[in-house]
């Protein structure tokens, strides 16, 4: 009986409720984790990694403000690093270092919990949620090489699923606009590390730092 009076009272909060979509836009620096691994063999040892720099990332979002403190949202979200693989072998003794470029476009649903009223001006927020991934990465140049190192191929690409995790403020600016910065981590399997010989092992993640505006209608 409680348990059914508690459900009726949540879902009547619900229903009494204004329902509020909202569109908006962030755009800022997307920072890629990195990855190395070393194997040894009986006369020598492998070492590979890669190095990101810091690109450019955008977020196109919409979603539906359902209660004072719960939102869902959909994104589409993209974002572009340049990249610098290694690899030497000891055994062989070849390396090469080589420039690439990788983007990322990614489809995600995310569900937001306020920690203040809708009427507030100031309005942190925590998400979370899941979705699809494309990578797509392409050789620029080969800096530096020796010998016949196995290098990954010219162009690679993958679809993978993506978790996400944000934090976020929105900053009321006018009766329809707020502020909105969001600092967000997407976890993915990584392709990258998969193509480096030998293969490293961490999980691909993608850090943003995020600034825009978010429209209520």
């Amino acid at each position: 009986m409680h348990r059914a009076l508690l459900l009726f009272v949540f879902a009547g909060s619900f229903a009494s409720a204004q329902v509020v979509p909202y569109a908006g836009v962030v755009g800022g620096i997307s920072t890629l984790s990195a990855d190395a691994t070393a194997r040894a063999s009986t006369s020598g040892l492998s070492l590979s990694a890669y190095a990101p720099q810091n690109g450019g990332a955008v977020n196109i979002f919409a979603g539906l403000h359902l209660h004072d403190y719960f939102s869902v949202q959909l994104n589409y979200m993209w974002n572009r690093n340049d990249l610098e693989l290694s690899s030497t072998s000891s055994d062989s003794n070849t390396f090469y270092q080589q420039a690439r470029s990788s983007s990322q476009n990614a489809a995600v649903l995310d569900f937001l919990i306020y920690f203040r009223r809708r009427t507030s001006r100031v309005r942190p927020y925590l998400g979370t949620g899941g979705g699809v991934m494309h990578l797509t990465s392409t050789a620029i140049s080969l800096l530096r090489s020796n010998g016949t190192p196995l290098l990954p191929p010219d162009s690679f690409s993958a679809t993978r699923p993506v978790f996400r995790s944000h934090v976020g403020m929105d900053l009321r600016l006018f009766s329809r606009v707020d502020f909105r910065y969001s600092f967000s981590e997407s976890l993915s399997k990584n392709d990258i590390s998969l193509h480096l010989s030998p293969p490293a092992p961490r999980r691909l993640a993608n850090f943003q730092n995020l600034f825009g505006f978010v429209f209520r209608f």
